[in-house]
Order: structure tokens, then C-alpha cells, then sequence
């Protein structure tokens, strides 16, 4: 008797709801899709490139839209089930958070604030600091000010790199907030829903200035230049 050959989409899902051999997979707040996705390659020996072309394939934006999480994935998965898969998990809970928070879900608008979140998500210390720093941001567009936020230049292969000068003078990207006024149109990475939440209800201050105290590792807030360059 000839053995049934099952599509591949209802082999896939035959597999995800077995009891197939897994690997766990994390991607921390604040990271990239360029060294997740490296970080995915080498878990499930998988090549860089084809999670490229997959994740290019399913997600609308370069970056933030999946969540920060531990991933529990099939072992012998492909690159292009395995970025529908993470697809499928994360716009339903962007979803599920917008109308949660929002009381509907749409994409643009719903995205604005997940591009403002992953500039708060690296540039707050902590938690306790996201809707602080999301006043801050507010406030500078406000006021028609450009960010002039390191985090935002952490995009990407420049996830862990220092900000340089070089780089603020030399980045010709809308990452770039010393250059630009407003806000990347693009999340700059991924997002936590504390990041995201911290931007849809920011701290009533009138701050618009922060500097990192080397001493505590949070960060000291100004309500004018003058003050903010008394803490350096």
C-alpha cells in the first residue's frame, strides 16, 4: 500500500501539534531582526539568507514585529514555515494587545507606536524609566526638536555598536534622529509590551533631556539644557 504524501502545509501543521522534537529559541527585548535572525540560523542550521528572503516575504516592516519571547520551534523546520510560523504568532498578538489597549487593531497606526516604543525600549534604563523617557520623546516633538537619540541608530548590524560621531554624521538613514526630526518609520527593533504600553500612557512631565549616571546606570532628567549639561 502506497504511504500518504501530505502537503506541505498540512505536514507542517501535523508536525507543530505532534509531539515533534523541539528547540527553544529567545529573542530579548530591544535586539534586532539581522542578529535574531543569525541567532535562528544557527539554531535550526538554517542559512541567514533564506530567513531573510522568508521573513522579507511575510512581515510588512524591516523590524519590532515579532515579540520578544522564548520560541519553542520544530526541529527540521524550513526557513519559510518557520518565519510564517513566527508571523502568525506575532501579528496575532499585536493584534490581540491593540484592541486590548487601543479597542481595535490597525496596522499603521498601531505600528507608529511600536517604531516610538523601540527608541524608549533602548534608551530606558528599566521599566520604571520607559514612560519617562516616552514624556521625553513626546515632548521633543512637541516642540518640533529632533530626538537626537542614540538608541535609534542601534538598528539592525549596529544593534551593539557604540554611537559614534562618525556615525551620526555619516548615517544617511531615517534611523538617524540627529539628522531627522520626527520619529524612524520603522521600529528600530524589537518591543516589549512594557515599551509599548509606557508610549500609550507617558509620565506627565515636562522633561526634555536625559544623560546616563555611570553611577546607578539610570538616567537623570532636565527640563532645560542648562541643567541637563550640569550633569555631565
Amino acid at each position: 500500500m502506497k504511504a500518504e504524501v501530505l502537503p506541505k502545509g498540512a505536514f507542517f501543521k501535523a508536525l507543530v501539534s505532534s509531539k515533534a522534537a523541539t528547540k527553544d529559541v529567545t529573542l530579548i527585548p530591544g535586539e534586532t531582526m539581522y542578529f535574531f535572525i543569525r541567532i535562528l540560523a544557527d539554531t535550526f542550521n538554517l542559512s541567514p539568507e533564506s530567513l531573510q528572503v522568508a521573513y522579507d516575504k511575510y512581515f510588512p516592516y524591516p523590524d519590532g514585529m515579532i515579540f520578544p519571547d522564548t520560541y519553542s520551534l520544530p526541529v527540521g523546520i524550513d526557513s519559510d514555515e518557520l518565519m510564517k510560523l513566527l508571523y502568525d504568532i506575532s501579528i496575532k498578538r499585536h493584534e490581540q494587545n491593540a484592541i486590548r489597549l487601543l479597542g481595535a487593531y490597525n496596522q499603521e497606526e498601531w505600528f507608529k507606536n511600536v517604531s516610538i516604543a523601540s527608541v524608549v525600549q533602548k534608551e530606558a534604563a528599566n521599566n520604571e524609566e520607559m514612560p519617562i523617557v516616552a514624556a521625553v520623546v513626546f515632548n521633543r516633538l512637541e516642540k518640533n526638536m529632533p530626538l537626537q537619540m542614540d538608541g535609534s541608530l542601534n538598528y539592525g548590524q549596529y544593534s551593539h555598536s557604540k554611537v559614534t560621531p562618525e556615525r551620526i554624521r555619516n548615517d544617511d538613514t531615517p534611523y538617524n534622529t540627529y539628522r531627522n526630526k520626527g520619529v524612524p518609520p520603522y521600529p528600530a527593533g524589537s518591543v516589549s509590551i512594557q515599551a509599548i504600553e509606557a508610549v500609550l500612557n507617558p509620565a506627565k512631565v515636562d522633561y526634555l533631556y536625559f544623560v546616563r549616571d555611570r553611577s546607578t546606570g539610570t538616567h537623570k532628567f532636565s527640563k532645560t539644557y542648562e541643567e541637563h549639561r550640569s550633569h555631565f
